[in-house]
């Protein structure tokens, strides 16, 4: 694994992040101290995708297939007498104009 203090990853970050792009890993240091770690993303894997692997990994999330189970659609909906959920929704998306 290269190191890099960190004003020289400034002044030459583009050589830098060849490093990285070519597979390799790469230690940011400051004051001699490491305080950072860039890494490749695995080819072809989205950054939002690779970090829900990873929590997978170690057991935080599991994901899904992006599918709702059938017996979704023929669950009972809670009940909301009052519409406080409609109002909350209209509120919401007032506030957001």
């Amino acid at each position: 694994m290269k190191s890099a203090p960190v004003a020289e990853l400034k002044a030459s970050l583009s050589r830098f992040l060849a490093v990285v792009k070519s597979g390799e890993e790469l230690l940011v240091t400051e004051r001699g101290k490491p305080i950072a770690k860039i890494v490749p993303l695995p080819p072809g894997v989205q950054p939002e995708e690779a970090r829900l692997r990873r929590m997978e990994a170690r057991g935080l999330v599991r994901l899904g297939d992006g599918r709702l189970p059938r017996a979704f659609w023929s669950a009972p909906r809670p009940a909301d007498p009052g519409g406080e959920v409609r109002s909350a929704l209209l509120s919401e998306r007032e506030a957001s104009r």
